[in-house]
């Protein structure tokens, strides 16, 4: 250990931050936050929250989250070489320390779980954890290489963070955190395999059986039809569990709707990726936690 913080004490520390920030992923651990928001919110009942416990749920989520990115870049230095779009990161070039950046991601996981334990309530630690072992060992360490059904598996990874929130807030997992659960795990589906699509090659140079590359792409392509359709009864659940009005189920059939027919023109066309399945998929979860949010209010 003391070897490694004179490692970066003697680092070009410009460098090194900036690689820290890019192995920890910033986009994947706004959208963590966000989810978990949404979590606090309606474990909250909508009344004022406790800004204590919204900092230190926060802070402590989005270490575990970052430090999760940093152990999924370490383990996988070695595809990101042989991917277009990887081989540049830090690791895959050679451009940072292995041994250091395993070292910070466990640093910021392992300290982050107690300090949520402490600071918040053991049940939200614990749940981080399982997101953590979930997305580090099952889908990165495991079933990654290994499956085509990786990303099922990883869409209940990344699906905790609402969970997180919730019990943040209440100590307790209800049926509002299960269908927010819910939702990101069928969300995730069209979301990962859209971008699955556009680097099928590289994936396939990695010998990373995704489904593009397992199972081809006409078959990705339902899949993501599919998945959608599945949506749309699955996001109308707040409203049937009145955790939001009508207002909410009207605009949540609205852009499933919409995310329906970008789906099946793309399943219909002759195209092999469509990135706009992948850009919706981000605006839909935006709008449907913040109308879903404001028509609880």
């Amino acid at each position: 250990m003391i070897d490694k913080v004179i490692e970066f004490a003697n680092s070009d520390s410009r460098t090194f931050l900036k690689d820290l920030v890019e192995l920890a992923k910033p986009g994947i651990v706004g959208l963590t936050l966000v989810a978990a928001l949404t979590g606090i919110y309606f474990g909250s009942h909508g009344v004022l929250p406790d800004w204590h416990m919204i900092f230190w749920t926060f802070l402590t989520l989005g270490l575990a989250t970052a430090g999760s990115c940093m152990l999924n870049n370490y383990y996988d230095r070695d595809i990101d070489r042989l991917m277009m779009r990887t081989r540049m990161r830090p690791l895959a070039c050679g451009r940072a320390s292995e041994h250091t950046i395993l070292f910070v991601g466990l640093l910021l996981i392992l300290p982050s779980l107690m300090l949520m334990g402490l600071t918040v309530n053991l049940l939200a630690a614990e749940v981080t954890a399982v997101g953590v072992i979930g997305y580090v060992g099952v889908y990165t360490m495991w079933l990654k290489r290994t499956s085509p059904w990786a990303n099922q598996f990883g869409g209940i990874a990344g699906a905790v963070p609402p969970m997180v929130g919730y019990a943040a807030a209440t100590g307790e997992l209800a049926a509002p955190a299960w269908i927010l659960f819910a939702i990101m795990v069928v969300w995730q589906q069209p979301h990962a395999l859209s971008l699955a699509l556009k680097y099928r090659s590289d994936y396939a140079r990695a010998k990373v059986p995704v489904i593009p590359v397992a199972c081809g792409v006409k078959a990705t392509k339902i899949r993501i039809a599919l998945y959608t359709f599945a949506l749309i009864p699955v996001v109308a659940l707040p409203y049937v569990y009145a955790m939001s009005g009508i207002y909410y189920l009207a605009v949540s059939l609205l852009l499933g709707a919409i995310f329906l027919f970008i789906a099946i023109r793309f399943l219909f066309s002759e195209r092999a990726c469509d990135m706009r399945v992948f850009a919706y998929s981000i605006i839909y979860l935006i709008l449907l936690f913040g109308v879903m949010v404001i028509d609880s209010l």
